[in-house]
């Protein structure tokens, strides 16, 4: 059964993070933050905090604190998975002059990333609404796979399965690309090509990508007929899929 540590921390770093992508992919959300300068402290207990940032017209979210605005406390991990549910408030602890930025320009900005996050058949046949999914739920699933892997007891068993070295995740023709770090079965996520791999995986288009994280194709079969490419030290990535299969039982909670 997921633990409500486990979840909080894929909330907050996996899937709230994907705010910083969605400013800069959706219009709406962009316009939204254009003339914002404010920051956002997310602390919940025995989670590692996270600093939002709205500036310039863009959106960054970092783990660890620094200068803040608002300050969010969560006096537990459920505490937090349950703001997330809209089943709870957060505890302002500084800030509460700003509160309004939080009851409308960040309420409509989570509004919309659960649109991109939560697709219909309906539309996902939309090409712009399926490449902003496929590229937010890319990011998703491999931030979070590092959360289950440093935190989720069975987690952390695979991942001390994983060789030391770099796996690096792409989407070719305009999709994104991670580098997954490993050291003595810790796990970090790294927006961006890595530069010397120790193992790669690559999908050919957003379209492969996207049937594949949706479970509409199976892997094997891509990697049949070339749509999904997986070389170097292939033990890393057998095991960096169990985690990745570890995560929809958290993100269906």
């Amino acid at each position: 059964m997921p633990d409500e540590l486990t979840k909080a921390c894929i909330n907050l770093h996996s899937v709230l993070r994907n705010l910083e992508d969605l400013c800069q992919l959706d219009q709406e959300a962009k316009s939204l933050i254009s003339a914002k300068d404010i920051s956002i402290l997310f602390s919940a207990k025995d989670v590692p905090e996270a600093l939002l940032s709205f500036k310039n017209g863009k959106c960054t979210m970092s783990k660890g604190a620094g200068p803040h605005d608002i300050k969010l406390y969560f006096k537990s991990p459920q505490h937090f998975n349950q703001m997330m549910e809209g089943k709870a408030n957060p505890i302002p602890v500084k800030g509460i002059t700003k509160i309004g930025f939080l009851k409308n320009e960040f309420t409509k900005l989570t509004d919309k990333l659960a649109y991109y996050l939560k697709p219909t058949e309906l539309l996902l046949k939309d090409p712009n609404y399926a490449n902003i999914n496929t590229i937010l739920t890319a990011y998703t699933a491999f931030f979070a796979l590092a959360e289950i892997g440093n935190n989720d007891r069975i987690g952390k068993l695979n991942a001390h399965r994983i060789p030391d070295g770099i796996i690096a995740v792409s989407v070719l023709n305009g999709g994104p690309s991670i580098s997954i770090n490993v050291k003595g079965g810790r796990l970090e996520v790294i927006k961006g090509a890595a530069e010397k791999p120790r193992a790669i995986m690559s999908f050919d288009s957003l379209s492969t990508a996207n049937g594949v994280l949706n479970g509409k194709l199976d892997s094997y079969t891509c990697i049949g007929d070339g749509r999904l490419e997986i070389k170097g030290y292939i033990p890393m990535i057998d095991n960096m899929n169990k985690l990745l299969a570890q995560v929809p039982a958290y993100l269906s909670e």
